[in-house]
């Protein structure tokens, strides 16, 4: 079911069925938790990236208009691909250094919470200490990340002046 899903995700021609695809691979991710006894996060997986995540996908899909066809070859911010390019081989480097200084050990080089659940202390309880103490710096981290997603999303959507989508030059042609 994972991995049908995930070759949706990459081998489907519509955005839309590729997020469809993508609610696949994630419930079925779900599954895996639910048959490792990790009930809560499956219910976080289908609650917040079932739900919430591939909706905000979907919004986006939709304010984007996938059924628009742009000019590549005009570039509104100069330099914009070159930079891309650049922070693109940046981020592989970084995580290939991190893959490799791991060297086979925990990348996180945390303390495993498995021994923590067996104390007796609600599951609950224990991730909550642990998500707001040793990765309280991931977590904001992420949602500073989730916020740009947006801002650019709303960058993307909006209309340069003066060029008109490809609708409204149609209905202009043919009048």
């Amino acid at each position: 079911m994972v991995l049908g899903g995930t070759l949706g995700v990459v081998l489907r021609a519509k955005p839309v069925h590729c997020a469809l695809s993508l609610v696949l691979t994630l419930f079925g991710i779900a599954i895996l938790f639910i048959a490792q006894d990790a009930n809560f996060l499956a219910a976080v997986q289908v609650i917040v990236y079932a739900g919430a995540i591939v909706v905000l996908f979907l919004f986006v899909i939709m304010l984007l208009g996938v059924d628009r066809t742009e000019d590549l070859e005009i570039d509104e911010l100069k330099g914009q691909r070159p930079i891309a390019a650049a922070l693109g081989v940046i981020a592989l480097g970084l995580v290939v250094m991190a893959v490799f200084a791991a060297g086979g050990r925990r990348v996180t080089g945390q303390k495993s919470l498995s021994g923590a659940l067996t104390t007796g202390e609600p599951d609950i309880n224990v991730l909550a200490k642990s998500l707001f103490s040793d990765y309280v710096f991931a977590f904001e981290l992420t949602s500073l990340l989730l916020v740009n997603a947006v801002l650019g999303t709303v960058m993307l959507a909006r209309r340069p002046k003066g060029r008109l989508p490809d609708d409204e030059k149609q209905q202009e042609v043919s009048q």
